[in-house]
């Protein structure tokens, strides 16, 4: 069956200079992302990056981001996180998309659907918003097509468990939610970033995936107050989508994992026992 490839990338958080982040050098990191989408998924239609594209939304960031992400072999799509500041990114990609109120939001028609990437940054801030300006732009866009839609956005639109992740989500939920509800049954997939974890899920009837980081990732702690966010350096990883007329498919890749790589099956005329029993 065929089916349009792109790639889910998020949270790259590209710092400036030759400085190491958490342990970590982000801008490595983004190098080797790159190279891995490069080489195993070349024949992607478009790589997404949800936002978190720098680390302090600084100049210096930017432009170390800037020449790395156009290393990529295909088009790709820059959003705004909670990290990023827009006027330092558009002096940097100056041909960005902003709607009539100046957010960095837009669409783009694919053959699976339309899609929508949101806006959800908030100056001073690393909670999320979707304030009345942006409602309204997103309304437009849904009344004007009866089509398919896949949402992308950074914030999660909801709790994900982790108390200190939950407090900077998204925090206009509920108005989000009502301009969105007349048109659930059309909405195909949602894509976030920010949370630096693997989640898969669904969310009040829409089905919804979140990926980790490339730099450093938020542990799985389910006990720990909202005062404290709890980080690790699990391995970095992206997704890589399959999407068609009928379905959605999400797969993580953790591009720097090693592991050995083996047939499952056994050669032709071998006992698939004792072809699994003599490995080692």
């Amino acid at each position: 069956m065929e089916y349009t490839k792109f790639i889910h990338l998020t949270d790259c958080h590209v710092i400036g200079g030759n400085a190491i982040l958490y342990g970590m050098d982000p801008r490595k990191r983004l190098e080797q992302a790159i190279a891995s989408i490069n080489a195993e998924h070349d024949d992607a239609s478009f790589v997404v990056v949800s936002g978190d594209l720098t680390h302090w939304g600084d100049d210096e960031a930017y432009r170390a981001f800037a020449e790395r992400i156009e290393r990529l072999s295909m088009p790709y799509v820059l959003m705004m996180g909670n990290h990023d500041d827009t006027d330092a990114f558009t002096k940097h990609f100056p041909n960005t998309v902003r709607d009539h109120s100046g957010f960095v939001q837009f669409i783009r028609d694919t053959v699976f659907g339309r899609c929508l990437f949101l806006d959800t940054t908030v100056t001073g801030t690393h909670a999320g918003g979707y304030c009345q300006q942006r409602i309204d732009w997103l309304k437009e866009q849904l009344d004007a097509t009866d089509r398919s839609l896949v949402i992308f956005m950074h914030h999660p639109p909801f709790p994900i468990g982790i108390k200190g992740m939950d407090r900077i989500m998204l925090q206009d939920a509920e108005a989000f939610h009502a301009a969105l509800a007349p048109h659930k049954h059309r909405i195909r997939h949602l894509f976030f970033g920010h949370v630096h974890r693997p989640i898969f899920g669904n969310w009040q009837g829409i089905s919804f995936s979140c990926m980790r980081g490339l730099n450093h990732q938020v542990a799985l702690n389910l006990d720990a107050s909202e005062s404290v966010v709890n980080g690790n350096l699990e391995p970095p990883a992206y997704g890589v989508v399959l999407a068609n007329n009928d379905q959605i498919v999400v797969h993580m890749h953790e591009f720097l994992k090693e592991s050995p790589h083996f047939v499952l099956t056994p050669p032709k005329n071998q006992d698939a026992r004792e072809y699994a029993l003599g490995f080692g």
